[in-house]
Order: structure tokens, then C-alpha cells, then sequence
């Protein structure tokens, strides 16, 4: 990979971290941990919940030695491996380029949290239409969720060209 595509890689990056931890210090500064705020008639809500599984709490029963190694170490070995291919890869979209970007920035925003507060992320908003709610997410669940999105449409752009010779 040359330096501006790293340089890219790396920004998008950072930034994804950045805007994920000024997001959570935020949310824990300024709201009281018992508050919800709520705006849009409801359709989007802000409280802070501290998680201890995955992506809106996915795996928050395991037994927590099992939690440690899945989201302990297995993500940051995950990400490693991630950035070793990108730094081997030699055919690389931009777009490819800012999607594991966002992933591996969400998923090192989540994993630092973790470290840094006895195996919890911290999540905030939630987003609901009448009856119909999501889980409670934070900014870095949304990088990485953005980024698979790039991804699979990507793939599926690609897919269609290549069926198509």
C-alpha cells in the first residue's frame, strides 16, 4: 500500500476513534446516568448504558472469561490481521480502503473502551419508530456497521460486473 492510501486508511481511522471516544466522554459528562432524553417524538433517545457483550449487547450472558477472550483479545487479533492484509494487498478499492477503515477505527474505539472501563463499552442512543426500538449503540457500532454496508455493496457492484462477462 502507498503512503497516501495508508495515509487515507489511517485517517479514517483515527478519525472513527476520535469521534467515538469524544462521542461516549460527552455522553458521560453531560447526562446524568439515570436521564433519558428524548427527541423526535421519541425517535431518538439518548442514554447512557455501559455494555458488556458486543454489538447491542450481543453475547452479554456468556460466562465473562469467555467475553474476555472473545471481545479481549480475539477483536484486537481480528483487527491486527485486518490491517497486516491491507498492508499486503495490492489490489485495494478507496472504497474498500474507508470501509475497513471504519471497521477497524469502530472496532478499536469499542475494544479501547473496554480496556479502559473493566470490560464495558459505553453506549448511548437508540432509535425507535412507536413500539419499534433498536438497542442502545454507540458511535463506533455505527463506523463498523457503515463499513460492512460499504463492503457488501461493493461486493455485490463487483459481483454483478464480473456475472455479466
Amino acid at each position: 500500500m502507498n503512503r497516501a492510501r495508508a495515509l487515507f486508511f489511517t485517517s479514517v481511522l483515527v478519525a472513527c476513534v476520535g469521534c467515538d471516544h469524544a462521542s461516549k466522554y460527552a455522553a458521560t459528562v453531560l447526562m446524568d446516568p439515570t436521564q433519558t432524553i428524548s427527541l423526535a417524538s421519541g425517535a431518538l433517545r439518548f442514554e447512557v448504558v455501559y455494555n458488556e457483550g458486543a454489538f447491542l449487547g450481543l453475547g452479554v450472558n456468556l460466562p465473562a472469561a469467555l467475553r474476555l477472550v472473545m471481545l479481549g483479545a480475539a477483536v484486537p487479533l481480528g483487527l491486527f490481521l485486518v490491517v497486516a492484509w491491507l498492508l499486503r494487498a495490492t489490489t485495494v478499492t478507496t472504497a474498500q480502503l474507508a470501509a475497513l477503515g471504519l471497521i477497524v477505527g469502530g472496532g478499536l474505539g469499542n475494544w479501547i473502551d473496554r480496556v479502559f472501563h473493566d470490560g464495558r463499552v459505553t453506549d448511548f442512543v437508540s432509535l425507535g419508530l412507536g413500539p419499534l426500538r433498536t438497542g442502545i449503540f454507540n458511535f463506533a457500532d455505527v463506523a463498523v456497521l457503515a463499513g460492512m454496508l460499504v463492503l457488501l455493496v461493493g461486493s455485490r457492484s463487483t459481483g454483478s460486473r464480473v456475472s455479466r462477462r
